[in-house]
This record gives C-alpha cells, structure tokens and sequence, in this order.
C-alpha cells in the first residue's frame, strides 16, 4: 500500500512550538521521513503500508528581515536534501503587511475576546467626560504572513490522488482551508489526518471513517512526537544550529 505524507510546515512548526516551548532545544531539527513512517505504522490496518511520497510545503524566511533564521532554516533544508527522506519541497513565501484589528485577549479555545474600555488600567470617556465603557480599543500592528503552504499541500495531495499515484494519503494539517481537498481524497482513498498542534481539530476538518472509499482516521501529535524523531546530529555536513 503506497502512502503519501503531506506536511503544512508552518502549520507543523508552530504546532510544535507551542508543544515544547519556543525557548527550549531539542524540537526543530525533525526527521520528517522518521515521523511518517512511525504514522504509519500505527495504524495495522494499513498492511503493507509505506512511505511512497513525503511533499514539505514551507516558505524560506528572508534573509533580510531575520537573517539568524534564514540560517539556521536553510542548513535545516539542506540536511533534509542530503538525506533524501523528502521527495519533495515545495516553496510559498512570506508576505509582509500592516494590520488593523481590536485590541484582544486569549478566551476559551484560543478563541479572541476583545478588550473593552470597562476597566482600569484605560478607559475611556466622551466629550463630555462620560465614561464609554463598550468601546473597543483598535491596533495598527506588523504581520508577516505565509503565503501558499495550504494551496501547495492541496494540490500535491489531489494531483496524487487523482493520478493514483497513492493507494492512502497522511496530511499533517490543521488548516481549516482543507476541507474541500480532503473531502475529495476521502472519496478514492483513506487518509489519516494529523493535527500537529494542542489545540483542537478544526472543526471543517472532521468527517466520519466511513466518508467514501473509507477507512480513515484522525490523530493528534504530542511533544513526544518531535523530541523522539530527530536527525542525527551531524547529518551529512550539516550541523544542528545550537539553538535547535
């Protein structure tokens, strides 16, 4: 049975960041060909499963603007080039941009409750000095976006699907985007979706094992997931960033 992983780096970067601390090593310098393997070998009803395709949709960080870590992400892509575990890396890019948006504090789910003027340490008054307690601060603030990773993960995945290069698809993902593409891979073949972060699946992601051809599954990385599947160290002549 001929599997093809498909991985959102940024989705999977920032899932594993908020799994073992954005300050602490040991996370970054992830063997991806050794993570999709163990994936799918956990699922015995895969028999004879493996690893046919590995597609890693990411976006090279400029140089420019944080040089440190165009470094250490580009000696990370190479050493995933020398061992040749990933057939394919497929770029997006980093957009830069100024956003507007209220003022808001982490609620239930992660989901954003705005800061009203109600309370001290600021409020706010009219012009005839009466307080305003509904209204809402705005920010004008610095975004930098990845563009592209969810298209590209999509696209891989359809094109295998409809090619029938693959006989089951892995797509670590947790992009609400991905409905419609996976919805049409669960139709000729089974797929196990993996949400790499702690937070919870997406809620246009869910479906039933039985949707389709069937046979599908759900799973949900832990930080153990990335400390224990690590390239060896170093690989090839690509030494892990100290940080890392």
């Amino acid at each position: 049975m001929r599997i093809g992983v498909y991985i959102d780096g940024f989705n999977l970067y920032y899932g594993a960041r908020d799994f073992c601390g954005r300050g602490k090593a040991g996370w970054r310098w992830l063997d991806l060909e050794a993570l999709a393997t163990n994936l799918i070998g956990r699922h015995q009803a895969w028999v004879g499963a493996n690893l046919e395709k590995l597609v890693y949709c990411t976006a090279a960080i400029s140089g420019v603007d944080n040089p440190v870590g165009h470094r250490e992400q580009d000696v990370y892509l190479k050493a995933l080039q020398h061992r040749s575990t990933v057939t394919y890396i497929e770029y997006g890019q980093y957009v830069a941009r100024v956003k507007k948006a209220p003022l808001a504090t982490e609620g239930k789910n992660f989901r954003p409750r705005l800061v009203r003027a109600s309370r001290w340490p600021v409020k706010i008054q009219d012009k005839n000095q009466n307080p305003v307690p509904a209204a809402i601060f705005m920010v004008s603030y610095a975004r930098r976006e990845e563009k592209a990773s969810d298209v590209n993960v999509a696209s891989h995945l359809l094109i295998d699907t409809l090619e029938g290069s693959i006989e089951g698809a892995i797509v670590i993902c947790n992009d609400s985007d991905l409905r419609f593409p996976l919805a049409e891979a669960r139709k000729r073949v089974p797929v196990g979706l993996v949400n790499p972060s702690p937070g919870v699946l997406a809620g246009r992601l869910r479906g039933k094992a039985t949707d389709g051809v069937g046979g599908h599954w759900w799973h949900q990385l832990t930080a153990q997931d990335f400390s224990n599947h690590q390239l060896p160290d170093p690989c090839g002549k690509y030494v892990k960033p100290g940080p890392w």
